[in-house]
């Protein structure tokens, strides 16, 4: 026993003896007063109270635990790569590394990117080399972009045959990189206007006298609609194209019965037309309504045509199929601009705005000594209204 624990122990037990004796004095007391039974003449003494005087000698002091002194230790940075996940799971097992949504959706957009690319290269190239076909060379076409930006495109229906340059057939302007739908412009060939350089004559002579160049400055002085590309198909590459994307036929409403002046005899009703039918349905003009009717018709199979692309087997087959379809084609539309708006061109399944000039109420028949039976129209009317519909 230490010297600290000794003076303890001595003070404990003086403590426990000094209240014992106070005890039995007062005991004492007590029982001298019930023996007496007389009131105190005195007053009585009152416990005394005694409080604990706080020990300021050297044993408490040597009490007090003394500190110990801790010599500062020098910390090393440590190295250790940090484990980000625990080593222990609250499973008990590894979970599996979860896959973002975000990257499976951009793999998947990757994936059907490559496919589209290389499916369209492959239909381009067997298009380029079919000696069924003769080959179409590529016109010069000085496009100009809108003043608004967006970039028109011409489409042009030649029935040229053995590479012979002859009057369109049909003559649209496409706008895919505009507000809102896809816009599909159809101008009437009978349409007796100025063409510049040659005087007044039908549009469709237009292509006859300098090509689609020619057909965009008509346009352009006519009606104030600039056209930055051009398109143009014979009728061999429009068969061979639609039969290239719809193996078993385009599925389309015939407005009624057919059968002058066409290969095959067509009926009223629904069903699935090849190439070639389709063909003689688009270009057939043989009845009451006239050029109109079949200006109507040409825009009924373009956006049946589009419309077909909502289809999943048509939009695996589409790459393909466009890029044949873009061999067969001349036109100065390049890959790159392709590739760009190819979204715009998809937007097209679902639904295209038509507007066909002439407007109603702008147009009067008339008989010209160079040109036959044409179509006297309101210019003005008519540039307003399809700047208008551009626009919108």
């Amino acid at each position: 026993m230490s010297r600290v624990d000794r003076y303890k122990k001595i003070h404990e037990q003086s403590k426990k003896s000094e209240r014992k004796s106070s005890l039995v004095r007062r005991e004492r007391k007590k029982t001298e007063h019930e023996q007496n039974q007389t009131p105190p003449t005195e007053p009585l003494e009152t416990q005394p109270i005694y409080e604990q005087a706080k020990e300021t000698n050297y044993s408490e002091e040597t009490a007090k635990p003394k500190k110990n002194r801790k010599l500062p230790t020098l910390k090393l940075p440590s190295f250790k790569r940090k484990s980000k996940r625990p080593e222990v799971y609250p499973t008990g097992k590894k979970p599996k590394k979860k896959r973002s949504v975000k990257r499976i959706i951009l793999s998947i957009i990757a994936i059907l990117l490559l496919y589209s690319v290389v499916t369209f290269a492959v239909g381009n190239v067997m298009a380029r080399f079919d000696s069924s076909i003769p080959k179409v060379e590529t016109q010069e076409f000085n496009g100009v972009e809108s003043a608004d930006g967006t970039k028109n495109i011409l489409f042009l229906g030649s029935d040229t045959r053995d590479n012979e340059t002859g009057r369109a057939d049909s003559m649209m302007i496409l706008q895919v990189d505009g507000k809102g739908k896809t816009k599909l412009v159809s101008f009437m060939r009978d349409m007796y206007v100025n063409i510049p350089g040659v005087g007044e004559n039908k549009l469709n002579a237009a292509y006859a006298y300098g090509g689609a160049d020619l057909v965009r400055q008509t346009l352009k002085e006519n009606f104030g609609v600039d056209c930055r590309y051009y398109a143009m198909v014979d009728f061999q590459s429009f068969e061979k194209g639609i039969d290239a994307m719809f193996p078993r036929g385009v599925p389309i409403e015939a407005e009624k019965d057919m059968s002058s002046y066409i290969d095959e005899p067509i009926s009223k009703g629904f069903q699935r037309m090849n190439g070639h039918t389709l063909l003689n349905y688009a270009r057939f003009r043989m009845d009451e309504e006239g050029d109109f009717g079949r200006v109507r018709r040409q825009q009924q199979v373009i956006q049946t045509v589009f419309g077909q692309l909502k289809n999943p087997l048509v939009l695996l087959r589409g790459p393909y199929a466009a890029g044949k379809i873009f061999g067969y084609l001349s036109t100065d539309m390049g890959n790159g601009f392709l590739l760009a708006n190819s979204f715009n061109f998809a937007k097209t399944a679902v639904g295209i705005d038509r507007l066909t000039l002439p407007i109603d109420g702008s147009w009067s028949y008339g008989d010209t000594y160079n040109a036959g039976s044409v179509l006297y129209v309101d210019f003005a009317q008519n540039a307003q209204a399809v700047q208008s519909f551009l626009a919108k």
